[in-house]
């Protein structure tokens, strides 16, 4: 089995990783003359709306996926023409633009922020006076990490997020006042078999996920449930291939969506380390037409994301309980180039584990 992969970053680097003992052979195509997967499986240099280059892509492929959801929905489009591509184009077209996302949520009754479309000033106007203050006005298009978006609490700030955003689609959201930041992962079959992981509890910094505990603290039956039933309702309504991330607030006791990934995500990278079958190995399942692997959780993970720096990787080896996923990417200023996943028994060893490695090393993070 050959598999193409869209993207050579991370996640396309784990996903090969975890390809290998499955006896698949994989191949990214990037732009980039030496994109970090490129350093585990073969490499089509090209960008993603060069069709020559899809085009050798496919030669090498006998299915298709992407590590990003970014990829234009056109250039996977050309690919299913021609060999399967998974997960399938229309996730990537929902993903792409967040008020189409959004109405897809609402239409499945999944509970999101209030929500407008944002065109011109009028526009923009009419949204505050309806959802008000405070709120998140977001280019609908191509955001990710904190970037494309503004935080309007006073209408100094709204005056100067529409001098910055105005000119392009933009969406306004009602912001949630939320207990704490969640995200379900789900990974759907050929066949249909659906498989949801436990509840991840996410602590993001400047935008950026910093932090993942798995399963998440304090978790009740209810919340999971409520999460695997959202999941379940966007995996069935798209027909859809493969691992899939949404990202939720909590609030009330009760999940309202933020934003979907038609891919493997960063905050299930405790996976690789935590669970029976990582998110990589199953999407890989997936899409190569494999029965899926347990999602079980193997006792309790934190995963600490190292961002733009990292501490000294001997001193954190000297961890028995650490394990270190290094990038092979060069450091640079809001550039994830690794994590490392703690791994426990218990949620009490966890998190004193966690107290620890904070100690010695949080200066980094």
């Amino acid at each position: 089995m050959r598999v193409g992969i869209l993207g050579g970053g991370q996640l396309g680097r784990m996903l090969a990783l975890a390809a290998h003992p499955l006896g698949i052979r994989c191949t990214v195509l990037d732009p980039s003359p030496d994109p970090c997967a490129a350093q585990v499986c073969d490499h089509v240099r090209g960008e993603f709306e060069d069709y020559q280059a899809l085009y050798k892509l496919a030669q090498v492929s006998d299915v298709v996926t992407y590590e990003f959801e970014n990829v234009p929905v056109e250039s996977a489009r050309w690919l299913a023409e021609r060999l399967p591509v998974f997960p399938p184009p229309a996730a990537l077209e929902v993903s792409q633009d967040r008020l189409v996302e959004k109405s897809f949520f609402r239409d499945r009754g999944i509970a999101t922020a209030p929500f407008a479309a944002v065109d011109t000033r009028e526009d923009f106007d009419a949204a505050i006076r309806s959802i008000k203050l405070p709120a998140v006005l977001k280019t609908r298009r191509f955001g990710y990490d904190g970037k494309g978006q503004a935080v309007l609490r006073t209408d100094a700030e709204a005056v100067a997020a529409w001098e910055s955003l105005g000119g392009r689609p933009l969406i306004l959201e009602g912001m949630v006042p939320f207990v704490r930041e969640l995200s379900v992962l789900a990974v759907r079959g050929r066949d249909g078999t659906i498989a949801v992981y436990p509840l991840t509890e996410n602590e993001h910094r400047d935008g950026m996920l910093r932090k993942s505990i798995a399963p998440a603290p304090r978790l009740n039956e209810a919340a999971q449930r409520q999460a695997e039933e959202y999941a379940k309702r966007v995996l069935t309504e798209l027909n859809y291939v493969g691992v899939l991330a949404i990202e939720l607030f909590e609030v009330g006791g009760q999940l309202v969506a933020n934003e979907m990934a038609p891919r493997v995500h960063n905050s299930g990278h405790w996976t690789i380390d935590g669970a029976v079958t990582s998110q990589f190995e199953n999407h890989m399942r997936a899409v190569a037409g494999l029965p899926l692997g347990s999602v079980e959780a193997v006792g309790h993970s934190v995963m600490f994301n190292w961002i733009g720096d990292h501490p000294p990787v001997v001193d954190v080896l000297k961890l028995p309980h650490a394990k270190v996923h290094w990038y092979g990417k060069e450091p640079r200023a809001r550039r994830k180039i690794g994590h490392v996943t703690l791994a426990a028994t218990t949620a009490e060893q966890r998190d004193e584990r966690v107290r620890e490695y904070e100690r010695s090393f949080l200066r980094h993070e």
